[in-house]
């Protein structure tokens, strides 16, 4: 059994002139962040690999989800490969885990998460906002033959306040 959650990076900001890779979360990403991490502990598995986009505003959210968890900042993963839009690349990353691992968390952006998600679950999802949960499970022992799996868990910033 392989179980993946995927995190779309928190709200951030298009004001200040920066890269897009350098885009800063604002203070509602923040708090939304802090909203869905708090309540998803007792839905964490045991041990899990905490993956993240190198992009500013992916890494400081999954920093915010990595403190609220109590998983420790310094065994995030940076992977420059999920700073992508699309599914198809966010699939070829998501399958290239090593299978000594059950479950991955991980932190990225859109469109690749919606259309992953629905893809990859079985429950149609219009679109997954910033900070929005997603949990899968795949009834594979083979992180590289992951198929149509469950959707176990859909947690958005909205339905929390």
């Amino acid at each position: 059994m392989k179980n993946l959650i995927v995190v779309r990076h928190a709200k951030s900001s298009w004001a200040t002139p920066t890269k897009d890779v350098d885009r800063p979360l604002i203070q509602r990403g923040i708090s939304d962040a802090h909203l869905v991490s708090s309540c998803i502990l007792n839905s964490i598995p045991k041990t899990f690999l905490l993956w993240t986009s190198t992009a500013k505003r992916a890494s400081d959210t999954a920093i915010i989800f990595a403190q609220n968890i109590a998983f420790p900042i310094e065994n995030i993963i940076y992977k420059e490969d999920l700073y992508t839009f699309d599914e198809n690349q966010l699939e070829k990353v998501i399958k290239s885990c090593n299978n000594l691992y059950e479950s991955i968390i991980l932190f990225g952006h859109n469109e690749a998460i919606t259309n992953f998600v629905n893809k990859f679950g079985d429950s149609f999802i219009p679109n997954v906002p910033t900070s929005g949960l997603v949990s899968l499970q795949f009834e594979t022992d083979d992180w590289s033959k992951i198929d149509k799996g469950k959707t176990q868990k859909i947690i958005f910033p909205k339905d929390l306040k």
